[in-house]
């Protein structure tokens, strides 16, 4: 996906809002005896599981859009949600391209306890960029990315995460999106024949934000997890999401020091990402919250975003265990 902070964005947003120093000193200057009384849940996130699912969406190949690799991905993640007995809907469309091209583009929506009017989403990506357009090796950038991290790690913890919810019992009904189309922007040879306003981007959280599977759909909020198994990942306060869903994240991050990942969660502002959470929040209207990875230096995102190394070696159980877990404690919460 576009991963790249606009300086642009940034000032029109921080304009907009209070500034995100005080959203820190607000979630540092909290009360812990208050913190101390939420119970810590007793499911433990199976990290080891969550990575074999990213293995196994790997072994399809590169799930670029219109790819043999990306249906039989698609009918792998349809089949796991079902096992775990929850409702899916597949909403496919034709989606044009920055290049003209026509995207076979299939948003996997997975439902727990549908007939709840109260409900949360939880979202990713789930398909391959075709350009490995930062890899350092300029002979590969027009390679596809094998997506380990920057796809299949969101779907991983997701389906985890849902094969914990029969022990967790949660009273809310439960949206897993696992959304098309995401990483098809323009790669750098090609900037000036695309859109300059991003749109590019997440043509499938585009699509849905505007024709949502169940006609009226609401949520209370959303959760948006990108690249969520990266070895060097860090996760901070990114700026859209504090834009529209300042109490989401902080509450989020709250419960990853619960969750014992507050060394992942950082309470520090990060930068700002045109991500799928924006058409969430911008269309649908559902404050959406992005947990993206913001690393100081050059590589903002980790050394493997859109290269060829990103590859199931380089995922860190760890991450996986970290976010995962956070997501349950979150979940336990509500």
């Amino acid at each position: 996906m576009n991963k790249i902070f606009a300086a642009s964005l940034a000032a029109i947003i921080l304009a907009a809002t209070t500034g995100l120093a005080g959203c820190k000193s607000q979630k540092q200057s909290g009360d812990d005896t208050a913190t101390d009384t939420i119970a810590v849940t007793q499911i433990t996130f199976n990290a080891d599981s969550a990575f074999a699912s990213i293995e196994k969406q790997c072994s399809f190949g590169a799930r670029v859009p219109n790819s043999e690799a990306h249906d039989r991905c698609a009918a792998y993640i349809v089949a796991q949600f079902k096992a775990l007995g929850l409702d899916v809907t597949e909403q496919k469309a034709d989606l044009k391209a920055w290049d003209g091209k026509v995207l076979k583009s299939n948003n996997i929506i997975a439902a727990y306890r549908p007939e709840l009017t109260d409900r949360i989403i939880i979202c990713t990506h789930w398909e391959s960029r075709p350009w490995a357009d930062a890899d350092p090796d300029s002979t590969k950038h027009h390679q596809p990315v094998m997506a380990a991290n920057d796809g299949a790690s969101g779907v991983a913890v997701m389906l985890e995460v849902a094969r914990h919810l029969g022990e967790l019992k949660p009273n809310i009904g439960i949206d897993f999106i696992c959304f098309d189309s995401e990483d098809y922007g323009a790669p750098y040879w090609a900037e000036s024949q695309a859109p300059q306003d991003g749109s590019d981007w997440c043509l499938g959280s585009q699509y849905w934000a505007a024709h949502p599977h169940v006609p009226g759909y609401k949520a209370r909020f959303g959760i948006l997890l990108d690249m969520v198994g990266g070895q060097d990942a860090r996760f901070a306060y990114e700026g859209i999401s504090m834009r529209y869903a300042r109490d989401v994240m902080v509450k989020v991050w709250d419960a990853a020091t619960r969750a014992k990942a507050d060394h992942l969660f950082q309470p520090i502002e990060g930068g700002y990402a045109q991500d799928d959470h924006v058409p969430m929040n911008e269309t649908a209207g559902i404050p959406t919250i992005d947990i993206i990875p913001f690393i100081e230096g050059e590589h903002s995102f980790g050394t493997t975003w859109h290269t060829t190394s990103d590859t199931p070696q380089n995922i860190s159980k760890e991450t996986l265990r970290g976010v995962g877990q956070t997501l349950l404690q979150f979940i336990s919460e509500q």
